[in-house]
């Protein structure tokens, strides 16, 4: 509806169509009524008054895409935005990229003089994106964070936390003089920790082929300088792991976390290795639960040995007076 009002176009806008929106100002009021329930029209370019239909401003700009979606699926396809920022790339992902495809943006392929200047403006480009030193050493390292991170099946969040501890270690310039592997080793399994994500300093020392005694010491040391804190390994965390490769019950999982938290309150883990009260809590579920599985097959799981799972499933079968039917 169109009306004339002190010789000012006014059209009242339904607030459920999907060409207008509420102004979420809180300074703003309108001048007539003072009234804050203001609407914000995109078909005629006009924010009105809901209360009095005084047209406030006029030939505002339209800040919704031109494209419409109907699902997430659409929206992420449509988009023509950027990836978000991200700690993983030594630039945060705020660079471009010249794409390794030889094809038009049309279609068609290119000449062989074309692809020698795209050659040559890629090669460039790399050497652009990394200025100094720093920026190189960053690169590399989050380079060895990613293929890290990737073998050990860690989520998305881990390299992220991981990649930023790098960074502080090296603003305090903690990196010199130390091996860029073992730094990022120790990163890894600092993130780890942070975020209770349960792997092993074997582990890490497995995959990245190297020595188990120099990330330790590499860890300690980032503890140490930058100052953070670390949470305690939760034998929680691993029993919940081990279950899931053993493939064992629901069941037999919720009663090994149960023993571990009974554990816990009498105070059975002080002093032990989270690993092994973990896999001697397994074993001891599988055994009430009748699913048996075999110490060896525990063990290696763990990546303990059998007589560290049998001692401590004795520890838990004296102290927490068990009785079990052989």
């Amino acid at each position: 509806m169109i009306e004339e009002s002190k010789g000012v176009m006014v059209k009242e806008s339904n607030p459920d169509t999907s060409s207008t929106a509420p102004v979420k100002s809180k300074t703003r009021e309108c001048p007539e009524c003072g009234s804050s329930n203001l609407m914000r029209d995109y078909d005629i370019a006009e924010i009105v008054c809901m209360k009095c239909g005084y047209v406030i401003d006029e030939k505002i700009a339209d800040t919704r895409p031109e494209w419409r979606a109907f699902d997430d699926e659409q929206k992420a396809k449509r988009t023509r935005v950027g990836a978000p920022i991200t700690y993983t790339i030594h630039d945060k992902g705020l660079s471009t990229t010249i794409d390794w495809k030889d094809r038009k943006s049309i279609g068609g392929k290119l000449s062989s003089t074309q692809r020698m200047e795209l050659y040559s403006l890629r090669k460039w480009q790399r050497r652009v994106r990394v200025s100094d030193a720093t920026e190189r050493n960053l690169a590399v390292a989050l380079s060895e964070l990613s293929k890290l991170s990737s073998a050990l099946n860690l989520p998305k969040n881990i390299v992220e936390t991981a990649s930023v501890i790098y960074r502080k270690a090296i603003k305090k310039r903690l990196i010199r003089g130390r091996s860029i592997h073992n730094v990022t080793a120790a990163a890894i399994y600092l993130s780890c920790r942070q975020c209770g994500i349960p792997r092993t300093l074997d582990e890490i020392s497995g995959v990245s082929n190297l020595s188990k005694k120099d990330i330790a010491r590499s860890y300690r040391f980032m503890v140490r300088e930058l100052e953070t804190s670390v949470p305690p390994s939760t034998s929680r965390n691993y029993a919940a792991r081990f279950s899931n490769k053993l493939t064992i019950s629901g069941r037999a999982e919720a009663i090994a976390i149960k023993i571990l938290e009974v554990a816990k309150s009498m105070k059975l883990t002080s002093g032990r290795g989270p690993t092994g009260i973990a896999a001697a809590a397994t074993y001891l579920a599988t055994v009430l639960t009748n699913e048996r599985k075999t110490q060896r097959e525990i063990a290696e799981v763990a990546n303990v040995t059998e007589v560290t799972i049998r001692n401590r499933y004795k520890e838990l079968l004296e102290k927490l007076l068990i009785e079990v039917e052989l």
